[in-house]
């Protein structure tokens, strides 16, 4: 286990990490990235109680610091002002929340920030990532603001304009022939190094956390409440798996009543987590068939918090959806003509639910990334 002193050489102060698997504690300073004993993901030993929504309504934190007492570390120096981004009404009982509207024009910020933080405070050599576009921005571009050094491994077939943004903050780029998996592989054995911070969007909890502010910013503007529904896009679940944290803290310190129902979309194309749901499996099946899809950024054969994602929704009382090709087209121009621009990957929810899928449910849908970041969903 390869650990650090914190710049400051104080003691850091963090929570450890424990292996929702087999139990295995890991040091708060260390630089693994998964458990040493299965290799699976980490989560945090960690339970805070939110701030009640009238000690909220004083404080004039406009970002997703505004839930101090909810993040596992102490606000940075580095925040862009990521977080409190709007809510809109769709049509009927759905409601949007605007999170393209964030610094690097996808939620992934709200996860990236916390990361940043974490990298800042244990001072590593050098901060690693990967992705098919949005979290690898957003972590170069917090690195950027940390003034870390960042390289970013990257499908083959990612987005030119992603890459570009990535560039531009800095970030070094390792283009890899093959698909999703084969990268976070690729990252996976560079993480290995010593003195390497994995910035990990899906083994790192502490971007879990960072996510989960979603559902603190819903709870307050909807005055100490939340929808009936929320309806999360999946590929490796950091979005899902956040808004269920966020939903176990607000009911354990009593500040909500009723839970929502998660609802999980996938794309019909890269379909592994519905189709275990569909199996009535803990887990993924062996094999589940895969095409190419515009949802990019939830096309993840093998999430490696599965296991996590399906309980999660279960334990809600939600489902598992799935969309065409044709529904996230007719998504993304539908949208575009209500005024939100909004990327292939970021539509998926919309399309699940346009049709009245949920019937009068109160229901919130993310619209998650700017569809500058790659154009309309055709051919």
């Amino acid at each position: 286990m390869t650990s650090v002193t914190t710049p400051d050489g104080l003691p850091d102060g963090l929570p450890d990490y424990l292996c929702p698997t087999d139990g295995t504690r890991v040091a708060s300073d260390s630089l693994d990235w998964s458990c040493p004993t299965c290799r699976g993901p980490l989560d945090l030993d960690f339970s805070p109680t939110p701030a009640p929504l009238d000690a909220l309504s004083g404080r004039h934190v406009n970002s997703l610091w505004r839930y101090a007492e909810c993040l596992p570390l102490p606000a940075p120096a580095i925040s862009l002002g990521e977080g409190r981004t709007p809510l809109v009404e769709l049509a009927g009982t759905v409601s949007a929340k605007l999170d393209f509207l964030m610094p690097t024009l996808s939620f992934k910020d709200r996860g990236a920030v916390v990361l940043a933080a974490l990298a800042r405070r244990l001072g590593p050599d050098r901060v690693i990532a990967d992705s098919s576009g949005n979290a690898g921005t957003a972590v170069a571009a917090y690195c950027a603001r940390a003034q870390l050094p960042c390289t970013v491994y990257v499908p083959a077939r990612t987005s030119p304009k992603k890459l570009e943004q990535i560039g531009a903050h800095g970030a070094r780029l390792e283009v890899v022939d093959g698909d999703r998996e084969a990268t976070a592989r690729a990252a996976r054995a560079a993480a290995d190094d010593p003195g390497t911070f994995y910035a990990s969007h899906v083994h790192n909890p502490y971007f879990l956390h960072g996510t989960k502010t979603y559902v603190h910013e819903l709870w307050e503007d909807l005055g100490g409440r939340l929808p009936d529904a929320l309806v999360v896009p999946v590929g490796n679940g950091t979005l899902l798996l956040g808004a269920a944290l966020a939903v176990r803290e607000l009911r354990a310190a009593g500040l909500i009543e009723r839970t929502p129902e998660l609802y999980a979309v996938q794309s019909a194309a890269v379909a592994p987590l519905a189709a275990a749901w569909r199996a009535g499996a803990d887990d993924l099946l062996a094999e589940t068939p895969m095409a190419p899809t515009f949802a990019e950024g939830i096309a993840i054969p093998r999430p490696p918090r599965a296991r996590q994602i399906l309980q999660a929704v279960r334990e809600s009382g939600g489902a598992f959806l799935t969309v065409t090709e044709d529904q996230i087209t007719a998504a993304q121009l539908d949208l575009a003509a209500r005024g939100l621009y909004v990327e292939s990957t970021g539509v998926a929810c919309w399309a699940a639910v346009r049709d009245g899928t949920l019937g009068e449910r109160t229901t919130v849908v993310p619209l998650c990334g700017a569809g500058a970041k790659t154009g309309l969903a055709t051919g």
